[in-house]
């Protein structure tokens, strides 16, 4: 099949991409390379995939990989309908795999219009053209802040969702009700993915598995907040990988979905801490602060819904997983 998997130079994007490629489907990644974070890291992702670093970084300049001859690249904005409409146009994709967006919590405080850029205008777009040129199937990245501050564990499909806690919540939430009407009007076939906590090789420099690793590895003081009185439900990204791939290749159905997309085993902040201290051999150095506005107590994925429809089964426990990551750290950041 033709896919286009939109933010191919992030974190989650570069796996489904490499995944995809391996696979022999004809894979066209798009990205606008912003610098959220420093575009070095996306820029290295893309070579990992053969695409040339100077030919990708020229807006519009479409690039093909030297590695995987089913694969393109094109540095393009979401929120440039002109451009994403021609491409539509041009390829004639058989589904999307969604994955851009404007991520993170902490930084919607600072500059919340990139979230309404990418993450409603950006989705907008991409829901225009799947309808407009027939798309089989739009997979679209959703996030486990969708539940706020939900009492009820572990978190379900079904749990009412009004009550974001974060800007960037509030954008997943959108999306998640804006792919429904379009399901209910034009019959578009869309899935949500609620991802827990992704982490793993490549991944982004904001989450709590690289601030860990690297304040462990540097001896500099890290901040724990709510006093590590934190859950997470870490999801290893070789599990995220096959939970998408199983639904975009797979999912035969036509209505509207939603799943949970988490290992269904939340651990303790300290827990985690512990696990990257004995991988480098080196103690942290807290510094325990309160809790932060828009972070969650707890997250803990319901994965009923997945295993049921598409067989999923995380396979990754947290301690061969970061043993995995902090040896793609030492390697990566020498």
């Amino acid at each position: 099949m033709k896919v286009l998997v939109t933010g191919m130079a992030g974190f989650i994007g570069y796996h489904v991409a490499l995944k995809l490629s391996k696979d022999g489907h004809n894979v066209y990644g798009i990205d606008n390379i912003n610098d959220y974070y420093d575009p070095h890291l996306k820029y290295d992702r893309l070579n990992d995939l053969g695409i040339n670093r100077e030919a990708a970084s020229v807006e519009s300049n479409e690039c093909h990989s030297n590695k995987f001859e089913n694969l393109k690249f094109k540095k393009v904005d979401l929120t440039n309908d002109i451009e994403i409409n021609n491409l539509f146009d041009l390829e004639k994709f058989d589904k999307v795999c969604h994955l851009a967006a404007q991520a993170g919590v902490r930084y919607s405080f600072e500059n919340p219009k990139a979230y309404i850029n990418s993450n409603i205008l950006g989705f907008n777009n991409i829901l225009e053209c799947c309808k407009n040129y027939e798309v089989e199937h739009l997979v679209y990245a959703s996030s486990s802040s969708v539940y706020g501050n939900n009492k009820k564990t572990p978190f379900g499909e079904q749990d009412v969702v009004d009550s974001p806690i974060s800007l960037y919540a509030s954008t997943k939430i959108s999306n998640e009700l804006m792919a429904h009407t379009y399901n209910h009007l034009y019959g578009l076939t869309t899935t949500g993915l609620r991802l827990f906590t992704v982490y793993g090789p490549w991944g982004r420099p904001d989450m709590a598995t690289f601030l860990f690793t690297d304040a462990i590895l540097t001896r500099t003081p890290l901040n724990v907040f709510n006093n590590g009185k934190l859950e997470r439900d870490f999801t290893y990204i070789d599990d995220v990988v096959e939970a998408v791939h199983r639904i975009l290749v797979k999912q035969k159905t036509k209505n509207n979905k939603l799943y949970n997309i988490g290992s269904g085993r939340p651990i303790n902040i300290f827990r985690l801490l512990s696990l990257i201290e004995e991988e480098t051999g080196l103690k942290a150095i807290k510094n325990l602060l309160p809790h932060q506005p828009g972070d969650m107590a707890s997250t803990f994925a319901d994965i009923n819904q997945i295993k049921k429809d598409h067989q999923y089964f995380p396979a990754f426990k947290i301690e061969d997983g970061i043993k995995k990551y902090v040896k793609w750290f030492k390697e990566y950041y020498n």
